[in-house]
């Protein structure tokens, strides 16, 4: 009784009982998944690397993220949504306590990976999750509530890596992100509630049919496809767009570049503000006119004066977030079965383009410098506008 009463008190109740709660499952399912990026210049320094091989341990954790995602769905589909959830968040804190024991590069980078293989557990179903939970007319401000965790989790990751890098080097600051990876984990294992209205499906042929009819549900799989240019965008931009700051004229330290992540904060505040008006906007013009005021950001980075670039960094990444909110809240509204799956899919195109983001950025930083990263950023997001335009121009098919 006491320990219901104390629940309540975190967190409310009614439909507000999942609100804050989701916001921390957001915050600590991303608060290791670029943590790497504030300090990717001393862990080239400290491995000698190559600005494409420090990016593999970013491109890593979103690779293995995408690769787990379809599974981690139809697991979830048979065995439920809090035990996965929690079983997951704990079972990310081992390799995160293992980083800073790292000898090389490749076992930074294997380590990396298995962070990674636990982040599905967490992200795809928890969407499934809200999609049951959530009354009718609420699931776009919920799933904008777990974006807003997500970027804030992103953004602390970040700030306290760099920081703490600062301070005592990387491997001291992966060893407090362990500890708060374990309190995370018990927090979200005592106040999460249980699941009301999810229906077991252990019909493992059944799954595959559904996954079928998924992979044949055009706007479903377009919808995968902008995610892939999505999140192309958003890793290509703040896993290189650090090493550029990191040199002249900027030459930022550490601690310097995990203050430049404080652009994250804008997209706390505007993501949540924003969830209410995507469903009136529809998914076509929020999607564009998101992508548009990430390109318009994207440009700015490529001026010399930094709170140029920073405010471009703001501009860009909020859009990305917009995105990002849009796409989820499509996804959820409009599939019917299967949602854990289907969000399995979706994260499988969405962190696969992370990957693939880390590379063709690094190679064209590597030739070209930051120009030829924005360049190549800029084009995935002309991609993804194309995508929107030409699918969802087109009337829905008939159910």
């Amino acid at each position: 009784m006491a320990t219901n009463t104390l629940r309540l008190f975190f967190l409310g109740d009614g439909v507000q009982v999942t609100r804050p709660i989701v916001w921390i499952i957001g915050f600590f399912a991303f608060l290791n998944v670029y943590s790497v990026q504030a300090v990717l210049p001393m862990v080239m320094d400290d491995f000698h690397a190559t600005a494409l091989q420090a990016g593999l341990t970013v491109g890593a954790t979103v690779l293995a993220v995408g690769l787990v995602s379809p599974f981690m769905g139809m697991l979830s589909d048979a065995l439920g949504r809090k035990g996965v959830i929690c079983t997951s968040l704990f079972a990310l804190t081992v390799p995160t306590a293992l980083i800073p024991l790292s000898h090389d590069l490749n076992m930074l980078i294997a380590l990396r990976f298995l962070q990674g293989l636990a982040v599905p557990g967490i992200v795809v179903v928890l969407i499934a999750y809200l999609s049951e939970e959530s009354r009718a007319g609420n699931l776009a401000r919920m799933t904008s509530t777990y974006v807003g965790g997500t970027v804030m989790g992103g953004f602390c990751g970040r700030f306290i890596t760099g920081h703490l890098g600062h301070l005592m080097g990387w491997r001291g600051a992966f060893v407090t992100l362990a500890v708060m990876n374990l309190a995370g984990a018990v927090l979200v294992w005592w106040a999460l509630p249980a699941s009301r209205h999810f229906v077991a499906n252990r019909n493992i042929s059944g799954a595959l049919q559904t996954l079928l009819r998924h992979l044949r549900n055009q706007r479903l799989m377009a919808a995968c496809a902008v995610g892939f240019c999505v999140l192309f965008s958003l890793v290509g931009t703040f896993t290189y767009v650090n090493l550029h700051l990191a040199q002249a004229p900027f030459n930022l330290t550490a601690a310097g570049l995990a203050n430049v992540f404080t652009v994250y904060l804008v997209g706390v505040f505007v993501t949540p503000l924003a969830g209410r008006h995507i469903d009136q906007l529809g998914f076509m013009k929020s999607m564009l006119g998101a992508l548009s005021i990430s390109a318009a950001g994207l440009a700015l980075t490529l001026a010399p004066s930094l709170w140029l670039v920073v405010t471009g960094l703001a501009v860009c990444s909020t859009g990305v977030f917009l995105c990002q909110s849009a796409t989820i809240s499509s996804i959820a509204r409009n599939v019917n079965e299967g949602r854990s799956l289907a969000t399995g899919i979706y994260y499988m195109s969405y962190y696969c383009g992370g990957a693939v983001g880390t590379w063709a950025a690094g190679l064209a930083y590597e030739g070209w410098g930051w120009d030829g990263s924005v360049v190549t950023i800029a084009l995935a997001q002309m991609l993804a506008a194309a995508l929107v335009a030409a699918v969802w121009m087109r009337p829905p098919p008939a159910n």
